[in-house]
């Protein structure tokens, strides 16, 4: 083999790589812009003048679309953007402490969507061996920033540590059957669950412990009916959405019955299929409905106030909305399943407005 022979094969990937960018540089010129970043609607709110907004419409999230172009020469060269993780068939939603993450749990994908917003990143929640998850509902994070899962199929409720490492399973011992909506309490050391096959809600302390079970299954006051989703107040009673019995139940700390609100129908205030509930700082009750494709905004007494969105897949449109989340900033997080999005909401509080005009009585 001659010397110049040999010395062109040792350069002919380097030739072949410089070959690529001098063509691609050459293509940038007839290749389309890459496509932006969707433009989200301005002044989106309910009620719509000449009311006073109560809600306002911020965001959808979808997955890493959402946040930045490829980093990759290529794709930048030719104008690709990167796709990256997208929500699939998600259900629950909540956000840490500070805001900075939202988990979302799903379904198809087996795990929690992590949306990073300080990296502007979308991964899966890494966990070990010990935290495979068959199927994820519900997710909720403590202030310590501790992850919370309830795996309907798998029988249990999970909980990670914040990068992943599998603290403890709960739910064995105690039979849970197909755990779905799950509640943290930490100023009263209690943990919620609801076990839609039992028709019961669990209650375990932080450190895990099981302190009691109650309800069973049922139409009286009290009873329950494949309980879906819960939430809880300042004072540490719980509300589920009894979604067999088409209503909303709250309970005390211990597990008595408190009262409760809706019905079957499809009028203001009715049920239909009553999924996600959430309680914003004016203790309003917000409740998702699948049936519907909207949230109701009900006052402490279950007087409807206000209802959000309609079938469809325009921002403030809903399809198949599931589980919902309210942070301390009143900042509603609401699963649009079938849209597979998180569509992210806004809560006008204003003191002098709420003394002088309530939240309408007439859903615009």
């Amino acid at each position: 083999m001659s010397r110049s022979t040999s010395y062109l094969r040792r350069c002919y990937p380097v030739l072949i790589k410089l070959l690529f960018l001098i063509v691609a540089m050459g293509l940038t010129g007839c290749v389309s812009e890459p496509r932006k970043i969707r433009e989200e609607p301005k002044n989106l709110v309910w009620p719509m003048p000449p009311e006073q907004p109560r809600i306002r419409y911020i965001k959808t999230y979808r997955g890493q679309m959402d946040f930045r172009k490829s980093d990759n020469l290529r794709d930048t060269l030719f104008g690709i953007e990167a796709q990256g993780i997208s929500l699939a068939k998600p259900y629950g939603v909540a956000v840490n402490a500070d805001g900075s993450r939202m988990y979302v749990t799903d379904a198809k994908l087996r795990g929690v969507v992590v949306f990073d917003f300080e990296k502007g990143k979308v991964a899966m929640l890494k966990t070990d061996a010990m935290g495979g998850l068959a199927s994820p509902v519900e997710v909720r994070v403590d202030s310590q920033g501790r992850i919370y899962v309830t795996d309907s199929f798998g029988g249990k409720l999970m909980v990670y540590k914040p990068n992943g490492e599998t603290l403890r399973s709960m739910g064995g011992a105690e039979g849970m059957k197909r755990p779905t909506g799950l509640a943290l309490d930490e100023a009263h050391n209690r943990i919620y669950v609801s076990d839609v096959a039992s028709h019961q809600i669990m209650v375990y302390d932080f450190d895990g412990n099981f302190i009691k079970r109650f309800s069973e299954r049922g139409s009286d006051p009290g009873y329950l009916n494949f309980p879906n989703n819960l939430a809880v107040d300042k004072e540490g009673k719980i509300y589920v959405t009894d979604s067999g019995n088409f209503r909303v139940q709250i309970f005390t700390p211990e597990g008595e019955y408190v009262s409760s609100f809706g019905k079957l129908g499809d009028g203001f205030g009715s049920f239909a299929r009553p999924k996600g509930i959430a309680l914003d700082s004016d203790s309003n009750i917000y409740v998702v409905d699948a049936a519907f494709g909207n949230y109701q905004i009900f006052n402490e007494t279950g007087r409807l106030l206000l209802f959000v969105g309609v079938v469809g897949k325009q921002p403030g449109m809903f399809w198949l909305p599931a589980g919902m989340y309210i942070d301390h900033n009143d900042k509603i997080y609401v699963v649009d399943s079938l849209n597979k999005r998180v569509q992210v909401f806004q809560y006008i509080k204003d003191s002098e407005v709420e003394k002088a005009a309530p939240l309408s009585d007439a859903p615009k």
